[in-house]
């Protein structure tokens, strides 16, 4: 039911989904709800009209075009030191971009680090930076080689 929830609405709180939960019948504390969403991975991505929403990482299709946008959105640019990429994003946008990296499971990565405009990207041993490039600008076309 959460899914569902999450899937259909744009919701901002976890008052917010509660409040729809316990319309349908479901009585759980938001002590509950909130290991629950950490147990669905749900992470919150921004949306234009709304502010951050909650987002599941499976969501696709139009979800993953929102996205998509919002990733090309908030993205700045990028350099490289010490085996590692520093990626810049405007303010506010780093935690669900490297969120939305992180689902993407690039193999190339193996973790991120985010801030409020900065997210370091830490590569593998052995991994190519052209391939993590080539893998990041499918989610982030504006980032070039």
């Amino acid at each position: 039911s959460i899914r569902k929830y999450i899937a259909n609405n744009r919701i901002t709180s976890q008052e917010e989904l509660l409040k729809m939960l316990e319309k349908d019948g479901y009585n759980m504390t938001q002590a509950t709800l909130s290991r629950d969403l950490k147990y669905l991975r749900v992470s919150k991505v921004f949306d234009t009209e709304k502010g951050y929403v909650y987002f599941l990482p499976e969501m696709e299709t139009n979800e993953t075009v929102k996205l998509s946008g919002f990733l090309t959105e908030g993205y700045v640019s990028y350099e490289f030191a010490s085996g590692m990429m520093i990626l810049r994003t405007l303010p506010g946008y780093a935690s669900s971009i490297a969120s939305a990296i992180d689902a993407s499971n690039v193999i190339e990565i193996a973790g991120t680090i985010a801030g409020d405009d900065t997210i370091l990207i830490i590569m593998r041993d052995g991994s190519v930076r052209k391939n993590l490039l080539k893998q990041l600008s499918i989610l982030i076309p504006d980032i070039k080689e």
